[in-house]
């Protein structure tokens, strides 16, 4: 019995040596960038948000395929998967069985962002009406001056880039995605030391939350980096934000994960943009750039730590 109460001792310091942070808040051990999992979001009968002339699904797709296509040269030694390669539709909790199923340590989401027209109002001029009013159980008929308005929409002129995370509120969201796919980030070592554990056990428990903080920080360091990279290349960035509604699978995945608003589909420039050879190989370029600087942060143990504040809560603008 002696022994046993030991146990949860040993396994609380296993778990803080193996997940400790240095000074400044940067974690001494890492996992490499091995496999990436790419969404193109939307698809099939999901069509995602409507251009003039084309659909967010379809941008997705092909963002999704060629940024695949550029890492395969640009970082030969990382596995690609892909959570679809063509126009179907997957419901989100596939494409997160999906990427923990791959062993993924990247989850990156491709979409469109889009904003809904300005709605204007013009006084025009007044209107009589005929009304009937009760007076002493009696209806009186009346003629009443009424204003007219003349209403019409104007495109939204919302332009730029955002990068997501999911919500710091999401967090224990994502530890649900720990404590379900373990066995993606243990080593054998510590796989055997918490094996006997109940999976509600409080041991278990810092495992999670140290491992969720962590993908956070990763996650948070990646978006910051994409929207830098798109800063570079002359785009307008929104910033890296959190994710506050939508987009499941970014706490549903057992890893880092990002999803990338590649423009405003509802800008007819930006729509221009974003279904043009010449943009899509512009962000996927961005986001190679970037994974290139992730991937060196987790080789030279460089992440810096973030805080929930040092990523923009929402709102989000998307319409999801």
């Amino acid at each position: 019995m002696k022994a046993k109460q030991y146990i949860p001792i040993t396994l609380l310091w296993i778990l803080l040596s193996s997940f400790s942070y240095k000074l400044g808040g940067s974690y001494k051990q890492v996992r490499g960038l091995k496999t990436v999992v790419i969404d193109a979001g939307h698809g099939g009968s999901d069509t995602g948000a409507p251009g003039e002339y084309s659909y967010e699904k379809n941008i997705a797709l092909a963002v999704a395929l060629k940024l695949g296509a550029l890492m395969k040269v640009e970082m030969p030694d990382v596995n690609i998967v892909y959570t679809r390669t063509t126009d179907v539709f997957d419901p989100p909790q596939l494409k997160a069985w999906k990427a923990n199923n791959a062993k993924g340590d990247l989850f990156i989401s491709i979409h469109c962002n889009s904003a809904d027209p300005i709605r204007h109002s013009e006084f025009v001029g007044y209107k009589y009406e005929t009304r009937y009013v009760k007076k002493k159980k009696k209806k009186i008929k009346q003629r009443v001056k009424v204003p007219q308005y003349r209403y019409w929409t104007t495109p939204n002129p919302a332009k730029g880039t955002e990068t997501y995370i999911w919500g710091a509120h999401k967090n224990e969201e994502k530890e649900l995605a720990m404590k379900e796919n373990e066995a993606l980030y243990l080593d054998s070592t510590l796989a055997t030391q918490v094996s006997d554990f109940n999976p509600d056990a409080p041991e278990k428990m810092i495992l999670y939350a140290l491992k969720t903080k962590q993908y956070f920080t990763r996650s948070a360091n990646l978006a910051l980096t994409v929207e830098d990279e798109f800063k570079k290349v002359g785009r307008i960035s929104r910033e890296a934000r959190q994710r506050q509604v939508g987009i499941w699978v970014l706490q549903a995945t057992a890893m880092p994960s990002i999803l990338v608003e590649t423009g405003y589909i509802s800008n007819r420039e930006e729509e221009d943009y974003l279904n043009s050879q010449e943009g899509q190989n512009e962000i996927a370029e961005v986001i190679v750039k970037s994974l290139k600087r992730y991937q060196y942060s987790l080789q030279h143990q460089t992440l810096e730590f973030v805080t929930p504040a040092n990523v923009t809560p929402g709102p989000d603008s998307t319409k999801r």
